[in-house]
């Protein structure tokens, strides 16, 4: 008899830690109810504008001439550039090895007073 009622206490005592263990967790509170910097304690409200339904667009699209010209203009500007950058590449700066780094060609010293050129990591 002590053993039987020693089981049942037992299993009594199992069966309610077991139920203990499966009640419902409490909802975790998301980032956006949480307070911020951005929205201290106001909801988040949204301030886009509402899209309208789609517009028919025309099929032909007209080039102005307005436009044309613009391109035109553009394109002047870009080729303007391009040659003066070629212009600026036939500088000895850049057209001579020998300047390798430097705007100005380096001084070539004698063997005892060579110094180590930080810019183009070559003594000189």
């Amino acid at each position: 008899m002590p053993r039987l009622s020693l089981i049942i206490l037992l299993v009594l005592c199992a069966s309610t830690v077991t139920f203990a263990q499966s009640k419902k967790k409490p909802k975790k509170v998301t980032a956006q109810q949480q307070p911020n910097s951005l929205t201290p304690y106001f909801p988040a409200e949204n301030y886009e504008p509402e899209k309208k339904g789609k517009t028919k667009k025309s099929k032909s699209r007209k080039v102005t001439r307005n436009a044309e010209q613009e391109h035109e203009d553009r394109m002047k500007e870009v080729v303007k550039a391009h040659r003066k950058a070629e212009k600026e590449m036939l500088k000895p700066q850049y057209s001579d090895f020998s300047y390798f780094g430097h705007k100005r060609k380096p001084k070539k010293h004698k063997p005892g007073k060579m110094k180590f050129c930080k810019e183009c990591e070559i003594w000189h």
